[in-house]
Formats: C-alpha cells, sequence, structure tokens
C-alpha cells in the first residue's frame, strides 16, 4: 500500500496570509495615516488585486496546457494567443497601470494642508538618524532617530546625508525617499491623527543598516508645542548624588567630545545630542528600548549590540560608574 503524499497547497496558500501577519501597524503600507500614504495605500491594492487575478488566469492557461482537449491545446498554440497575451496583453495593461499610479500618485505634486509647514532637516548617518528642528528666527533644536510632529500641519523634511546613500522611509506616512551626498532632497509628510509609526533606512548603507530606524511620533498640536518648548530647553541638573557622579564621569571621560549635552561644556557633534536622551523612546536608532539598564548595556559594549557603530565600547568602568553613568543620562528628559 502506498502513501498518499498531501500536495503543499495549504502550507502554500498561507504564505500571502502569514507575511501579511508580519506587517505591523507601526510599519506597514496597509495602515496609512496620511493623505501620501493613503494613495500608495490605495495603489498597492489594486496592484494586488490585478497580479492576484493574472496570476489566476495564467493558471487556469497552465491546467488548458496540462490536461485540456486537443481542441484546447491547438488553441493555446495559435499565433493570436501568444501575440495578444504575450506581448499586447502586457504592453496594454503596463501602460494603463503606469499612467493610473502617476495620476493616483500626484506625481509632482505636495501634500496640501493648511498654514506654515514645520521644517526640519534630516541627515542620514551611519548608523543614526540626526534631526534639527529650525525656526524663522534661526535657532535649532537638535534630537536624534525619533522625528515629533504636529498632526494636521504639513511637515517638509529636507534629507541629506552626511556619508553614503540612505533612504528615509515611513510606510505609514509616505514613500521613501534617497538621501544622496550633495544633495538635499525634499519629503513633506501629514499625519491625520496622533500615532507612532516607525521608520527605516530602505538603502543598505554598510554593517549595522538592519540596525538604523526610527520613530515618527504625530502629536496633537498642542501637545507637540508643549514638546518642542522643553526639547528648547537646556539639560537639567543632576537631583541626586548619583546622577552628580554621571555627569561628572560623563565629563571627564571625554563623552562630551563626541556628544553635546546643552547647558553643559559637552559640545561635540559627532554622535547624537543627548541633551534631552532620557526621554526619548529608544535607544540606538530604535536598536534598544530606552532604560537605565539599556543605557548601561550600550556604554559598555555598544559593538556587540551594534557591530561596526561609530561609538567604541568603554569596558573601563565599573559596574558602579556605569549605574552612574546610566542614572545620569536617564534624568536627562
Amino acid at each position: 500500500m502506498t502513501r498518499r503524499r498531501v500536495a503543499p497547497a495549504l502550507p502554500l496558500a498561507a504564505l500571502p496570509a502569514l507575511a501579511l501577519s508580519g506587517c505591523r501597524d507601526v510599519q506597514s503600507i496597509l495602515s496609512p495615516i496620511g493623505p501620501a500614504a493613503d494613495r500608495i495605500h490605495l495603489l498597492s491594492w489594486i496592484l494586488f488585486a490585478g497580479s492576484g487575478a493574472i496570476f489566476l488566469a495564467v493558471l487556469v492557461l497552465a491546467a488548458l496546457a496540462l490536461i485540456g482537449t486537443p481542441q484546447s491545446r491547438r488553441w493555446l498554440a495559435t499565433e493570436r494567443l501568444v501575440i495578444g497575451g504575450g506581448i499586447v496583453f502586457p504592453v496594454v495593461t503596463l501602460s494603463i497601470l503606469l499612467i493610473y499610479g502617476f495620476g493616483v500618485m500626484r506625481a509632482g505634486g505636495t501634500v496640501a494642508a493648511d498654514g506654515e509647514p514645520l521644517r526640519v532637516e534630516v541627515v542620514g548617518e551611519q548608523w543614526w538618524w540626526r534631526v534639527v528642528y529650525g525656526d524663522a528666527g534661526g535657532e535649532r533644536v537638535e534630537t536624534a532617530n525619533e522625528l515629533r510632529i504636529p498632526t494636521g500641519r504639513a511637515v517638509e523634511l529636507s534629507l541629506t546625508t552626511a556619508d553614503v546613500i540612505h533612504s528615509f522611509w515611513v510606510p505609514n506616512l509616505a514613500g521613501k525617499v534617497d538621501m544622496i551626498p550633495g544633495r538635499t532632497n525634499r519629503l513633506t509628510l501629514l499625519a491625520d491623527g496622533p500615532r507612532v509609526s516607525r521608520g527605516q533606512c530602505a538603502e543598505y548603507c554598510g554593517g549595522a543598516h538592519a540596525l538604523m530606524s526610527f520613530f515618527v511620533i504625530a502629536m496633537p498640536p498642542e501637545e507637540f508645542a508643549r514638546w518642542y518648548e522643553a526639547a528648547r530647553a537646556p539639560a537639567r541638573d543632576p537631583q541626586t548624588e548619583q546622577e552628580r557622579r554621571g555627569q561628572a564621569l560623563f565629563l571627564a571621560s571625554g563623552c562630551g567630545g563626541c556628544h553635546t549635552v546643552r547647558g553643559t561644556p559637552a559640545a561635540g557633534t559627532i554622535g547624537p545630542d543627548l541633551t534631552h536622551v532620557g526621554s526619548r523612546r529608544s535607544l540606538a536608532a530604535a536598536t534598544l528600548p530606552n532604560d537605565a539598564a539599556a543605557l548601561a548595556r550600550w556604554i559598555r559594549d555598544s559593538q556587540h549590540i551594534k557591530p561596526e557603530n561609530r561609538m567604541p565600547p568603554y569596558g573601563i568602568f565599573s559596574e558602579g560608574e556605569l549605574g552612574a553613568l546610566a542614572a545620569y543620562l536617564a534624568s536627562l528628559r
């Protein structure tokens, strides 16, 4: 008695569902929160539906070729079907989709919104994001690895790179835009409502490329205004003996040569600004959660967590010193 083999139809049919289940709301074109992402979402479903219909048609034709009648096989071999299905249909279908896609995406257009847009510079670095807010008075407020924006207001991003090609992509909000050395590209975002979205560098940029992510936090306008006022302020003074010890270690160990903490002698520009690092959603470009334990891990062994990043590991600190440094940095809110 031969054992019947079960065809892998069910596992194969489940693959699309598994793929879609991996698209979490925080980073997915299937969960748009702005007009640009809405258009991409619409176009995506049109392409999914069209490609699905074509795939089914190909399966039917393949079945006819394998198990069809002699008459149907002769029909499949006619020159008319080969030219029509193999040349005319793809050219016409792809041309229609291209023209429709340009219309849906409004190629060359911008996101329409009332009022003056918020202007933000985003600089891609290996492997993190420098985010700089500017105003008409020339004041600049710098943060890193997260972009906070007000809902209902256009945000005009100036996208540049400090080294190699990067690509800025927040699927929930817009399509990706490359960041090319020597060039400034622009992207306008508009969030319909408050939400946290995750972005990713979408162009391979070196060893830690996969760990170069960021968060976009859309906030109600009044909440954003409060956050911005807090972000403009210098770092708070240490409040406890452990925090004071951590600040002394930070300054004495040369950390200020790479990092800025406004209100202190630390004024480095090589690495991220740490003035309010304790209030960020994550550490190391969305690689770690933001808490004292993660800060200590990062200081001690950053190369193991994110290989090839620009910060050397600091194995010179004792556990007590690491705790003090982490407590100080966590207090910078």
